[in-house]
């Protein structure tokens, strides 16, 4: 280990060479000049937006827990809702065939 003196003046010139020079104390002034420009205030916001000043409605926490089942449901429904058009669109095109094929038969009964 390096033996280093910090607050002892030695006399021998040995020693000397070993003495640590004294240290400058730090600037403050930058520190002092960036809290300051820290703890200035920010603007006022001059528009206020009342949606955020109402009081939300009683049953909020219920209608966002409730928000996923019903997009689960929605999709449902809306397959639900494709499946009855398809059946009918069949349905309408059985009836059509029944009276197309009816009408031939009519018309070839004639000649």
């Amino acid at each position: 280990r390096e033996l280093k003196l910090r607050n002892y003046d030695p006399e021998d010139e040995e020693l000397k060479k070993r003495k640590v020079p004294q240290a400058k104390p730090a600037s403050v002034e930058d520190k002092v000049k960036d809290q300051l420009e820290a703890a200035k205030p920010e603007p006022i916001i001059e528009e206020v937006d009342l949606a955020n000043l109402a009081p939300r409605k009683p049953d909020w926490d219920l209608k966002r827990d409730v928000a996923k089942k019903l997009e689960k449901l929605e999709k449902r429904t809306q397959r639900a809702i494709a499946e009855l058009i398809r059946e009918r669109l069949k349905g309408q095109e059985e009836e059509l065939a029944a009276a197309v094929g009816s009408a031939k038969q009519e018309g070839s009964d004639s000649d």
